[in-house]
C-alpha cells in the first residue's frame, strides 16, 4: 500500500497563504485521483479538492476560488496552494490516494487565526 506524508501544515493569521505538500512512496501516475480532504474537531472528514491523471481538477464550493490542487508525477507530490484563509479553513488536511480503494496519509494541521 502507498505511504503519504504530508507536510506544510501550522498556523496563520486569517487572509494569509499556506502551501500542502503530500509525496508518496511510489508513482502516482496509476491513482485515478489524488486529493486532499480535512477534519475540523467535532465535525466528519469532508472533501476539500482532488486532481485525476489527466490533470483536471475539482473543489468543495467552500474552497472554489481560493485553494489550487496541483501535482508533479516526476516528484510523487500533490501540493495544496491555500490563499485568503479563514478561521473556518483550521483543521487537519489529509492526503489521499484513490483507485482502486483508498489510501490515507497521517494529517497535517492547519489553523487560521489572529
Amino acid at each position: 500500500q502507498v505511504q503519504l506524508v504530508e507536510s506544510g501544515g501550522g498556523l496563520v493569521q486569517p487572509g494569509g497563504s499556506l502551501r500542502l505538500s503530500c509525496v508518496a512512496s511510489e508513482s502516482i501516475f496509476r491513482f485515478s485521483f489524488m486529493g486532499w480532504y480535512r477534519q475540523a474537531p467535532g465535525k466528519q472528514r469532508e472533501f476539500v479538492a482532488r486532481i485525476n491523471s489527466g490533470g483536471s481538477t475539482y473543489y468543495a464550493d467552500s474552497v472554489k476560488g481560493r485553494f489550487t490542487i496541483s501535482r508533479d508525477n516526476s516528484k510523487a507530490t500533490v501540493y495544496l496552494q491555500m490563499n485568503s484563509l479563514k478561521p473556518e479553513d483550521t483543521a487537519v488536511y489529509y492526503c489521499n490516494a484513490n483507485g482502486p480503494g483508498d489510501s490515507w496519509g497521517q494529517g497535517t494541521q492547519v489553523t487560521v487565526s489572529s
